[in-house]
């Protein structure tokens, strides 16, 4: 009675299946489709089956004894005689072609799968398609499990036909039934798109929210999800009693589990996000779950379409969809303990911080940064923990700051400061954990160029180090003072601080990526006073230390100041090379800082000739300066005031600006800043286009002088 949204792959999947294989089993979670998607899969498939496709409803089918009963009536075949009904549909179905779809056969799986085994051995033109939440499990089995539709993202600028989400496009279709005017705009189309991720993408949800529409704006329904149980009733009269609500319709699901899988479904929802099966077992074990059970338990929720598994690049991950994790969540907080899991569940992932603190110095640093974040979104749910659970502000502080690896070297800077202000704001007691973050929170304040938060944070850092004789905190306190100098145009300054922090590092024994970097940011320091011997002395030292411990991030930052220091000498070859290799890894790391460092100095270098006969493209350094600007946005602008970061950038604008007419000169500059993060690097690792102009190859040269005072350019 509903237009079909979607689906046009899954059903060719599923037609492909019906051609090749004789029983096909479509699962996924309770209001994810699987009914109307094997309705029409079965209506295209009509052609094939000259006696017929049939549709079996199981689903008021109570006791497994009438299953075969049930499929006799659905298909008309009378009998009256006291056989078994298996024997009288094995002798009226022989000889024949058809396709029996089984709807809804999770509360009777294995009464099912023993008829359609049945069935299958002894009619040889039989097909049979079933829907479930769980699989069969029935020899010859084939699978297809039906995820919710997708919900984004939009495409910006466009909201006609094919330009809509599967699931924005659904929500449409059925809003149109409820408000005839109801329209998809520029105007209200991101708030739809958040509507439809918050409710996972589920037809039914989507459908039900769409309903709402009598009463409620889109706006007013998402601000009410928080109990969408509540919100998301009210399905059409005719709908299956267990799809007329969202509670019932996954209170469906919850019937079908055993004592344990409930148990085990509401602690699961103290998750955010995915999560391995090493986090399952210590979240969620004791209290009537063994640590070694489970692994079964949680096979038994991903068969019965509860959990959805999900294939990483480090094994395979689990996830429950929102929807069923705040209807676990209900549960977990009926039965009582939620505080004690939720504690389990900060103190798994406060040793994933750790430990990916730890490995942030070796060979395995890129894979600390991913697995990381993957864990992201559960990291963020344990520091919510932390900071609304009276007595743990510390862990608040202890977690926060030592994820300053993730914070600064993935491109997190503003989220980091965000948890890092929350925790220092509600305890000042001086212990080590307030030390950290302290300096973390300077360290990143200083990256965003906020060096007005940073200087008191770090000095506060410093006091605190002094007095309660932390020597680490003080390394670390005087080596961000030393970055906050460098950033001011104080090199001599930043040098003696970097100097005083590399000798409190060596009396500790201290050696990982912050070591690496004073030793680069020392190197920068002389380099900005014209010192390049002493800047690639202490570049050299950074660059072997790295390439012994495998030490990628830090190594980044070197290659971009072995870059800077070639370019002053005139060497525009490797310099290119360098800066290319140095954008190549912090975009490994999505160290937006260091990209867009390393695409702004390579703008520099484009207008340099590389030889007599090859000229620079002054078009090409242009479009990278407009990629840089877009990413500046993003990671704020601490260089553009320090002559010494941005003396190149000033340098290669009057570059272009000489050689391109102000048309060129304008519009290679859009075109850059309509780049997105990865086609900017994509761009800048391809190099540049045709040469434009001959241009003599430069000799050894200086920073270049502070760029004047001038007004703000509107372009």
């Amino acid at each position: 009675m509903t237009g079909f949204v979607g689906r046009q792959r899954e059903l060719a999947e599923l037609a492909g299946l019906l051609a090749a294989v004789r029983l096909v089993t479509v699962t996924g979670p309770g209001g994810v489709g699987k009914s109307r998607l094997a309705l029409r899969a079965a209506a295209r498939a009509a052609g094939a089956f000259p006696d017929g496709t049939w549709l079996v409803d199981v689903v008021p089918v109570q006791d497994p004894i009438l299953l075969g009963h049930a499929v006799l009536e659905a298909l008309r075949l009378t009998d009256g005689t006291a056989r078994p009904p298996m024997e009288v549909l094995t002798e009226q179905l022989a000889g024949r072609r058809l396709l029996i779809l089984l709807d809804g056969c999770e509360h009777l799986v294995d009464a099912c799968a023993e008829l359609a085994e049945s069935l299958l051995r002894t009619l040889p033109g039989l097909r049979v398609l079933a829907t479930s939440r769980a699989a069969l499990r029935a020899s010859g089995e084939h699978l297809l499990t039906l995820a919710p539709l997708p919900v984004g993202p939009l495409v910006v600028g466009r909201v006609g036909p094919g330009a809509l989400p599967d699931a924005v496009q659904l929500f449409a279709d059925r809003a149109r039934a409820v408000v005839p005017s109801f329209a998809v705009t520029a105007a209200n189309a991101e708030a739809i798109g958040l509507l439809c991720r918050r409710l996972d993408g589920i037809p039914l949800a989507v459908e039900l929210a769409a309903g709402r529409l009598r009463a409620l704006s889109v706006e007013q329904i998402t601000a009410r999800l928080d109990d969408r149980f509540r919100l998301l009733t009210g399905g059409a009269r005719s709908a299956l009693p267990r799809h007329q609500t969202l509670r019932t319709t996954i209170g469906w699901s919850h019937e079908l589990c055993t004592e344990q899988e409930r148990l085990l479904w509401a602690r699961l929802s103290a998750f955010a996000g995915s999560f391995d099966l090493e986090a399952a077992e210590y979240v969620c074990a004791g209290e009537g779950i063994e640590a070694e059970d489970v692994l079964d338990l949680l096979a038994e929720l991903v068969a019965k379409s509860v959990v959805l598994r999900e294939d990483g690049a480090f094994g395979v991950r689990f996830r429950l969809l929102d929807t069923l994790r705040e209807y676990g969540g209900h549960w977990l907080r009926a039965a009582g303990g939620e505080r004690r899991l939720l504690r389990r569940h900060r103190d798994w992932y406060l040793g994933v911080a750790t430990w990916g603190e730890v490995e942030w110095f070796g060979p395995r640093q890129a894979e600390s940064a991913e697995r990381t974040a993957l864990a992201h979104t559960n990291l963020r749910a344990a520091l919510e923990f932390c900071l609304a659970e009276p007595g743990e502000e510390q862990i608040a502080l202890l977690l926060a700051g030592t994820l300053w690896f993730y914070w600064v070297g993935s491109g997190h800077l503003g989220e980091g400061r965000h948890w890092l202000d929350r925790a220092l704001a509600l305890d000042r007691e001086p212990t080590g954990a307030r030390a950290k973050a302290l300096w973390v929170t300077g360290y990143m304040a200083i990256l965003q160029g906020d060096l007005a938060a940073a200087r008191p944070a770090l000095e506060e850092c410093r006091r605190q180090a002094l007095d309660t004789g932390d020597d680490r905190a003080l390394a670390y306190a005087v080596h961000r003072q030393g970055c906050a100098a460098l950033i001011g145009d104080e090199p001599d300054r930043a040098a003696e601080l970097f100097e005083e922090a590399l000798w409190h590092y060596r009396t500790i024994g201290e050696l990982n990526s912050n070591v690496l970097m004073a030793m680069f940011e020392l190197g920068l320091a002389h380099l900005f006073q014209d010192d390049r011997e002493s800047g690639e002395l202490w570049f050299g030292q950074a660059r072997e230390l790295c390439e012994e411990h495998g030490e990628q991030w830090a190594y980044a930052y070197v290659l971009y100041a072995m870059a800077f220091s070639h370019w002053l000498e005139g060497d525009v070859r490797p310099a290119r090379t360098l800066a290319r290799e140095s954008i190549r890894l912090n975009h490994l790391f999505h160290d937006l800082l260091g990209i867009v460092l390393g695409i702004d100095l390579l703008a520099l270098l484009e207008t340099e000739p590389a030889g007599p006969q090859a000229p620079g493209n002054l078009r090409e350094a242009r479009v990278l300066q407009g990629a840089a600007h877009r990413i500046w946005r993003t990671v704020g602008t601490p260089f553009m005031g320090s002559r010494s970061f941005f003396g190149p950038h000033q340098e290669c604008a009057e570059r272009a600006r000489a050689g391109l007419t102000e048309q060129e000169y304008e519009a290679c500059y859009a075109a850059g800043t309509r780049l997105d993060l990865d086609a900017a690097v994509s761009r800048a690792l391809g190099g540049g286009g045709p040469a434009d102009g001959p241009g003599p190859v430069p000799g050894p040269r200086s920073i270049p002088p502070a760029p004047a005072p001038s007004p703000v350019r509107n372009s």
